[in-house]
C-alpha cells in the first residue's frame, strides 16, 4: 500500500510533513496553521490517513492536506 501526500510523493513512517490548510481539530482547542512542520509521522491501514503527535496528543490527518518535507 502506498500513501502519497497532496502532491503525489510517497509518505514513509519517520517523514516529516507540512499542512497545505489551516485545519480546525474536534476536541482541541487549538487550530493547526497552514506551513506548519509535523515530524515523525507513522502510517495508519488506511491510504488516506496518517497518524502524528501533536503537543501531547495523537490525531489522524488526512493525506490531502499534507506535503512532504
Amino acid at each position: 500500500m502506498e500513501v502519497k501526500d497532496s502532491n503525489g510523493n510517497v509518505l514513509n513512517d519517520g517523514d516529516s510533513v507540512h499542512l497545505t490548510k489551516d485545519l480546525k481539530v474536534k476536541g482541541m482547542s487549538k487550530t493547526l496553521k497552514r506551513g506548519n512542520v509535523i515530524k515523525n509521522i507513522r502510517l495508519t491501514g488506511s491510504p488516506d490517513e496518517v497518524e502524528c503527535r501533536v503537543g501531547k496528543s495523537t490525531i489522524v490527518l488526512k493525506t490531502q492536506f499534507l506535503k512532504k518535507s
